[in-house]
Formats: structure tokens, sequence, C-alpha cells
């Protein structure tokens, strides 16, 4: 029974009209103020999310999810090891490769990269790098024919282009005479250019597998088997496993050697600017205090007269608190709205700007994608939620327990 006439006074003292036009604008300030934070808050994590997606397909699809390689010179029977990875159900693919050093030599134009040697059919499997060309395709190297394909990056550097000529230096399989060591030297012919956005724009090559054992002298070995998981994000625990799985004969290791690092201090920035963002929420919250401490003190008279007629402390704090958590419910449900909104819509919204100042808000030549990318977590909605009626109901505590505390006989003396 005082449960509800809690709630029916506070609900009442909500809608009624205010006397006191101050303590309205207030409310609303604070209502508004929620309900902004709560846009942004959600805004700005569905952007980091959809930088952080765009990070993990552009950088974790060029690298590696887990390399696999035998202890020694090389991998001798590939064939075999891939039969045998493929077998793992977290495994959707393996594919060899041959990590060559050298140096790009285009008339005085000299860049020092990796050249990488790859099976294209099989490289389509466990790289990306087939949907990010620009000119040409993967398939277009074939064994023998000694064609390579570049990194944009790399290319710009060199100022080649589609059929143009490059020189190969590499060490491995130099020749060794009295002289000094001479590096190994081949022309290629440029078959395709890629970009994806990432380092390996600025310092990667790929070559036939077969072009590269000839360049390297290495027979039939190759450097390590690739091998791409169905989740990236779990690729230690299969490495892991993978390494129980095949003995100490081979090394297991995966891209959180390579890349982890990165992904952590993005995580660490998305917590931090989450914090920061829910401060916003706060100061918000810290006006319904403002708004309830004036409410208590015009109500006075009308504290006395409940607590005459029956209605105990505990009643009174929680009429109060009512009062004071519908501002915040309300800013809270149009912050998760509009936030929602938003952040389905933020591409569109962005182009629509550019459209109409004719401005570039993120330039694809500055940044690794040329639009705001926004990726909406049902979970971040509802912990942003959560911790924005947290914030309204712990705000209404102290004015709604200084309202528990009015005495009736000196409110109603001078009434």
């Amino acid at each position: 029974m005082k449960k509800s006439v809690a709630l029916m006074v506070g609900l009442r003292y909500t809608s009624a009209r205010k006397s006191n036009n101050f303590v309205s604008f207030i409310a609303l300030v604070s209502m508004l103020g929620i309900a902004l934070g709560t846009i942004v808050l959600i805004t700005v994590m569905s952007v980091m999310n959809g930088f952080q997606s765009e990070m993990q397909e552009r950088i974790l699809g060029m690298v590696p999810h887990v390399v696999i390689g035998e202890r020694g010179e090389g991998v001798k029977d590939w064939q075999a090891l891939e039969q045998q990875v493929v077998k793992h159900k977290d495994v959707i693919a393996a594919a060899p490769f041959i990590d060559i050093q050298a140096m790009f030599k285009v008339g005085r134009n000299t860049h020092f990269g990796l050249v990488q040697g790859i099976v294209p059919e099989k490289e389509a499997e466990v790289s990306i790098i087939d949907k990010f060309m620009k000119y040409g395709k993967l398939n277009n190297l074939r064994s023998r024919e000694y064609g390579i394909i570049l990194g944009k990056g790399l290319a710009n550097s060199l100022g080649v282009t589609m059929g143009d000529k490059v020189s190969l230096l590499i060490a491995d399989g130099a020749t060794v005479s009295p002289a000094g060591i001479s590096p190994r030297t081949k022309r290629f012919s440029v078959v395709g250019i890629f970009e994806v956005k990432s380092e390996h724009d600025a310092m990667m090559a790929l070559i036939h597998i077969d072009d590269a054992a000839v360049l390297t002298r290495k027979g039939d070995l190759v450097s390590a088997l690739r091998v791409t998981t169905n989740n990236v994000l779990n690729a230690q625990w299969t490495a892991f496993e993978l390494r129980n799985q095949l003995g100490t004969e081979y090394y297991v290791s995966d891209w959180n050697y390579s890349h982890g690092t990165l992904f952590r201090a993005i995580k660490m920035e998305k917590a931090m600017i989450g914090i920061l963002l829910t401060f916003i929420i706060a100061v918000a919250a810290f006006n319904i205090i403002s708004t309830l401490v004036m409410v208590v003190t015009d109500k006075q008279a009308d504290i006395a007269i409940l607590r005459t007629l029956g209605a105990s402390p505990a009643t009174i704090m929680k009429i109060f608190m009512v009062q004071g958590s519908v501002n915040g419910i309300i800013g809270t449900l149009i912050g998760v709205i509009g936030g929602v909104a938003l952040a389905i819509n933020l591409p569109q919204v962005v182009v629509f700007i550019e459209n109409l100042f004719e401005v570039s808000v993120i330039p694809g030549d500055v940044y690794f994608i040329g639009f705001l990318p926004s990726e909406l977590h049902w979970q971040d909605v509802f912990v942003i939620a959560s911790i924005a009626l947290s914030l309204t109901v712990l705000a209404t505590i102290f004015p709604a327990w200084k309202a528990s505390k009015t005495k009736p006989a000196e409110a109603l003396r001078y009434e």
C-alpha cells in the first residue's frame, strides 16, 4: 500500500504544473543532459566498434591468424602438414608461403620490403587481399612467369604501375665469391596492385611460390604454413591446441605476438573514452539533486501534511525518489532511442553533411578508410542505459533523505 501511495504522489508531483518556473527549467535541463549524454555515448562507442572491426578485418585479414613452421630451415612436406592441420575443428583453411626480405629497385628508386611467395588459389582462402585488388587479380601470378603484385604505397614509392618492371635484390641464395657476397637479382613484371589501407601497402609484395623457391634456392621447402581460423579473437587458444596436437617438432604462433599490443591499446582507448563520456551523464544527473533540493524546499508544507496523515519517512523518501527518477528514465529513454537511431544511420548522416557543406569528414588519403564506420552493439546500449538509470537513482537519494527528515511542526509553524 505504501509503495502505491509513494508512486502515485511522486508521479502527481512530476506531472503537476510547477509554481516555480526555475525549478521546471532545471528539471528540463537535467533530463535533456541525460538524453544528450546517452546519445553521445552510444554513438561514440558504436564508432569505436566500427573502427575496431575495420582494423580487425584489414590488418588481421592480412596477418596470419596462426603460423605453423618446422624447427629448422623450413617445412619439408607442407601438403602433409596442411592435411593434418585442417582437421582441427576451428581451422578454416591453410596455405604455404615463403618469406623473403628484398630490396626493390626501379631505376634510381629503391625500397626495402617483404616479398611473400604464395599459392594464389590457396591465398584467397586465407587472406582478404583478393577483395582489395585495385588493379589485376591474384590469379595473375603464374608459375615461372615472374609476375609480382605490389602494395599501392610501395608501387607509388617506386613509381611503377601495371606492366612495369621491378628488380628484386635478395640475400637468400646469394653468390659468395672472393670479391664478396653478390645478392641475387631478378626482374619481375607488375601484374597487380592491392590496397588494404594498412602498413602492408607500403612494404609488401607477392610473387608465385614457385618463383620464390627459384630465387631462394630452397627447392620444395617453404617458410611456414599460414592458418585461418573461424574466430580470429580465439586464435590464441586454437594455436595452443595445434601446438599440443603437432608436438615439439613444429613451432606454432598466433597474431597476438605481432599485433596483440595494437588491439589491446584499442580496447583500452575504447574503455577510457567510455569512462570520460560517462561523466556527461553524471553531470546531468547531479542537476537532479539541485532540482529535488528546490522541490523539497517548495513542498515543505505538503510533506508536513503527508506526515500528519500517517506517511512514514520511508514513504516520503520514496515519493521524491520517484519524482527525480522519472526525469532520468525519460531522459535515458530519449537518449537510447536517439543514440540507436543515430548510430545505425551515422554513415548516411556523415555523407549528407559532407555533401551539404562540401567537406570531407574522413579523408580517404589520410585515414585507412574513407568513411565513418558505425557498428552498434546491443550490450553497449544495455550497459549505457543501466549506468544512466543508476546515476539518476543515486542522485535522488540525498534530497529524498532530506525530505524524509522534515519535521511537521516546524514546517507548518508559519503556514
